[in-house]
């Protein structure tokens, strides 16, 4: 059960102590916020029956509390209590010494926002442009000219997981199915299966304790945890086949630690290291290794984001564990430019990855100016090369303002280590995350507005920078 609540005004929240800073960053923070898409959004998953729910309002503004101070979900139920602005930012009434919900209701948060949901609520922190495209538009209904500017990259945003080795990937496999097997036997008063446990652990510690471990080393543990886990596989099919029935969680278990196995064995026979769909974590299993080729990391384990920018505002393109080629969603994103603002872009600005002959052509044959230099021969004319290698020069400076928002978002938003282990939670802190980096430009081109404003009134109209 849902119960609709109109969003509180500063006026209205009743403070024993005096009243609220109006200027305070949170209250300015609470009016920038979305919240009647939220309310939309979040209410259309209740029926009304049950018990009611926690606000739409609390739900979200719990979730960005916890994105800016970058703290765990106990700490945000502790700020929460202590903090009459923080209670205010997600709704409550009047201040109270303690908070409304427990610090477990922040995973339930989590789960009621779906990766639609934060698009929606994304798009509405993003300023809307006035009358777009009608006010260029010709009389005889011709495209008005191309204008603005249009970046994109990707780039991954690590899950909190061990890095991944092949043997401590089947130790993990070995020690589950050993479980299984000691639930099944105490539940049905069987005789537990012979299956080497304590020797297969001597021979995983005789690995790991090493200081150097040598090619063939590695390989010959490997084969024994393989027909370890192979000899426990056998001891399940045996009593599924005798009529024994598997929980859920026993079946589900049995699935993910079969496939772990089947890719191990075939890496293990083939001598590579590579796989479509490889598993790298028993507890995230939907984690892939994103190959980015960078300096401090040539390989990174989580969610691929790719992302446009406009006018240093964020859209999600793609965001799934999947490797995939971010120049697929480049038609997506350039149409959907076209479709919010009324026009094609002047220019794009983008890395080599994107330039192929088919965005080329594309491009050219709207208009548009795709970041890196054209095709075939140089112009005779030095002064048309000279000019190129500027405007060429210029817009890879331009495009450093994306890698600016990634390295913000790994470093002061959480995109660099995310410590949610669920799927769908995972995509709703990234999402989260990038909401709020677009409400905080937001509040800062407010608070330049506001310095203007007083700039201009104390010194008439003289012009100020800032």
């Amino acid at each position: 059960m849902y119960k609709d609540n109109s969003q509180l005004r500063i006026e209205d929240f009743v403070f024993p102590y005096g009243t609220l800073n109006p200027e305070n960053d949170w209250v300015k923070l609470a009016s920038l916020v979305p919240w009647d898409t939220v309310e939309l959004r979040y209410a259309a998953q209740f029926v009304n029956n049950g018990h009611p729910a926690h606000p739409a309002r609390m739900a979200f503004g719990a979730l960005l509390i916890k994105q800016r101070l970058k703290c765990s979900d106990e700490w945000v139920v502790k700020h929460i209590s202590e903090n009459p602005y923080l209670q205010y930012f997600i709704g409550m009434k009047e201040y109270g010494s303690s908070c409304p919900f427990g610090a477990s209701t922040m995973v339930a948060f989590r789960k009621r926002f779906s990766p639609e949901d934060i698009a929606e609520i994304l798009e509405d922190t993003i300023p809307k442009p006035d009358d777009a495209g009608n006010s260029d538009r010709n009389d005889d209904d011709r495209d008005p000219p191309n204008g603005g500017t249009l970046t994109m990259d990707a780039t991954c945003c690590p899950a909190d997981i061990a890095y991944p080795q092949d043997i401590e990937l089947l130790n993990g496999v070995r020690e589950q199915l050993e479980c299984v097997i000691d639930q099944v036997c105490d539940s049905y008063g069987l005789k537990k299966a012979r299956t080497y446990r304590k020797r297969a652990r001597k021979d995983y510690l005789n690995l790991v304790k090493r200081k150097k471990r040598g090619t063939q080393v590695i390989r010959k543990a490997i084969r024994k945890q393989l027909q370890y886990i192979r000899r426990d596989v056998r001891y399940i099919v045996e009593y599924v086949q005798s009529g024994i029935v598997l929980t859920q969680a026993q079946k589900d278990c049995m699935n993910l630690m079969t496939t772990v196995y089947e890719q191990q064995r075939i890496m293990f026979e083939t001598g590579t290291h590579s796989i479509p769909r490889r598993i790298v974590s028993l507890p995230q299993p939907w984690v892939r290794p994103i190959v980015r080729g960078k300096a401090h990391a040539n390989t990174e384990f989580g969610a691929k984001l790719h992302i446009s920018l406009v006018d240093g505002y964020i859209r999600i393109e793609r965001l799934d564990f999947e490797p995939y080629n971010e120049a697929e969603d480049f038609y997506h994103a350039v149409e959907g430019y076209r479709a919010r603002y009324g026009r094609y872009p002047a220019r794009i600005l983008a890395d080599k990855l994107y330039r192929n002959r088919q965005t080329l052509a594309y491009c050219k044959e709207r208009g548009i100016r795709l970041t890196g230099p054209a095709l075939g021969k140089p112009p005779k004319d030095r002064t048309l090369t000279k000019q190129a290698r500027a405007q060429e020069y210029q817009d890879i400076c331009d495009r450093n303002e994306v890698e600016g928002v990634f390295g913000t978002g790994k470093t002061a938003y959480g995109l660099g280590r995310i410590a949610a282990h669920l799927k769908e939670t995972t995509f709703c802190v990234i999402g989260v995350a990038l909401i709020l980096m677009n409400l905080t430009k937001r509040l800062r081109s407010l608070l330049r507005l506001i310095f203007c404003w007083l700039q201009w009134g104390d010194y008439g109209f003289a012009l100020v920078a800032v």
